[in-house]
């Protein structure tokens, strides 16, 4: 781990940290642990284990749908923009040059300036069903109301605020998924709850082709208007449902019985060798997001979720792309779908062996080479059959996407206010690529946009190295692990330190801190 890991107590271990503790009689206590310090959290019994089969068809039954619904809307009130060019937008707004582009990425860059103070309000406030069903309406009011703008500088005002209000969502539901499942379980939940984004690029794409079809010229406005009201009002809608239904933590589930809501966060404890909660059940803001910018992993896995939305990047132009292939604008947005349905069943599948099998490394990686290959196929064709091929390749890049955010959620290791800022963090770096890869795609590199493409190629490339360092780090550290584990090891200098600093963060002796990381390893 790092230097600067701090690992959560249990109140039980909470004790006062000697700091003149001499070394030699360090080694000898870390021996002659305290039997309240030296509680390891163990496994659940047999008993326990029938109560989270129950928990956990619970947790999947309510809460898995309401954010794969909110995710669906998310993706298409954000991505109707690439929908609503296809629709006459760009014509009515007398939109020249760049300025679609920068309509695009304007959402970025307030989504980006959002994310981290957004996580840590919302470990601090701690009712994530009001707090993200808050700003789930703001963002269906704002995509309503972007269907009144009348030129190029109220439509990148609307799209500057819909990047303010998305901006809690996303992140905050990595973190909220994080605080119900273990680590084994992640992966499989962050796929289907990405699942929300996949179908809403068919099906959203889909809807916009009915309503250019059926209600285009309706009440004296176009297309494009219609798909932002119809859009937008949903969504209100969806947010109030989250407010009044969504369940915020196992403690405050009234559906949840005392007996599952131990083991609800017993579960969590058993699984991070340390229980889930902030110091003294309120860790700092800021000390969190100081210890997840100490952490090098948060930025190892920022700078590939970067590479990895830059490549995804394609989807904001992907109508533009089937546009290519020499059909109507109803048609170009019909060949969008199944790609993206295709995908929806893969990465299932993908998402489902990856926690079957416990690798992340090894599923983030094989669809790199599958991604390029098909940029370069459209790169280099001209005859419909390879180009639309070459979608279904490109489109692997969101088979990465489940496995990281597990990865994500895995390698950066709790208290809770540490792991809100870095998922902020690494979010808000990521989706910092949608801020500058969208004049990549010139109107003069059409057909084949080989630029953008080629960005897409190098920043594949730029993930791939940042998972294999991240697999080293992950290797480094669970060797330490294994060697903290054998109490007959001298402990070096470097050891020591490290423990005093896990001991002097928690308020807990060394030895109780070394017991308590005792069996846990990070997934690689």
């Amino acid at each position: 781990m790092s230097d600067h890991y701090v690992t959560p107590p249990d109140e039980k271990l909470h004790i006062e940290h000697n700091e003149q503790i001499r070394d030699h009689d360090l080694i000898d206590g870390l021996k002659n642990v305290p039997s309240a310090e030296a509680m390891h959290w163990g496994a659940l019994d047999e008993h326990e284990l029938a109560i989270e089969k129950k928990l956990r068809r619970r947790i999947d039954a309510l809460i898995m749908p309401l954010v794969i619904l909110v995710y669906l809307m998310n993706y298409i009130d954000r991505n109707n923009y690439a929908a609503a060019r296809l629709q006459g937008l760009e014509k009515d707004l007398n939109l020249k040059a760049d300025e679609y582009q920068v309509g695009l990425s304007i959402l970025f860059v307030a989504y980006v300036l959002m994310q981290v103070p957004s996580n840590a309000l919302l470990n601090y406030i701690g009712r994530p069903s009001l707090y993200l069903g808050f700003f789930v309406v703001a963002w269906g009011l704002v995509s309503a109301l972007t269907s009144q703008v009348n030129n190029y500088g109220q439509i990148v005002a609307c799209r500057f605020i819909l990047g303010l209000v998305e901006a809690p969502f996303f992140a905050g539901v990595l973190f909220y998924l994080s605080k119900w499942y273990t680590k084994s379980e992640l992966s499989f939940r962050m796929a289907i709850f990405y699942s929300g984004s996949l179908v809403s690029g068919a099906f959203g794409n889909l809807i916009a082709a009915g309503i250019l079809s059926g209600l285009a010229g309706r009440r004296g406005m176009s297309a494009w208007q219609w798909l932002y009201i119809i859009e937008g009002t949903i969504t209100v809608a969806i947010g109030l449902v989250i407010c009044l239904v969504l369940p915020d933590f196992p403690d405050t589930w009234k559906a949840l019985s005392p007996e599952m809501k131990h083991v609800a966060n017993r579960r969590l404890a058993i699984d991070a060798a340390e229980a889930d909660v902030d110091i003294g059940g309120g860790m700092s803001q800021i000390q969190g997001i100081k210890l997840a910018f100490l952490d090098p992993k948060t930025y190892v896995l920022a700078i590939a979720y970067h590479g990895i939305t830059g490549t995804a990047g394609f989807q904001n132009f992907f109508p533009t792309l089937t546009a290519t292939l020499g059909y109507n604008h109803i048609v170009s947005l019909i060949l969008v779908a199944p790609p993206y349905i295709f995908m929806v069943f893969w990465s299932f599948a993908h998402s489902w062996m990856s926690d079957k099998v416990g690798n992340r490394f090894w599923f983030f990686v094989y669809p790199i080479p599958l991604t390029i290959i098909g940029c370069v196929i459209f790169m280099t064709t001209n005859s419909f059959g390879p180009r639309y091929f070459s979608f279904f390749l490109m489109i692997f890049v969101f088979a990465q996407n489940g496995t990281i955010y597990a990865w994500i959620a895995n390698a950066i290791p709790r208290p809770p206010a540490k792991r809100a800022a870095a998922l902020a963090f690494i979010n808000s770096v990521g989706n910092a690529a949608s801020i500058w890869t969208p004049f990549t795609y010139t109107p003069s590199s059409a057909p084949h946009y080989r630029p953008a493409l080629g960005v897409c190629i190098g920043l594949e490339v730029v993930a791939l190295i940042c998972a294999v360092i991240l697999k080293l780090i992950l290797e480094k550290q669970n060797k330490q692990f294994a060697r903290m584990e054998d109490e007959d090891v001298q402990l070096t200098e470097r050891d020591m330190k490290r423990l005093q600093k896990t001991a002097e963060f928690e308020g807990i002796s060394v030895a109780a801190a070394r017991q308590l990381q005792k069996g846990y390893r990070f997934m690689i």
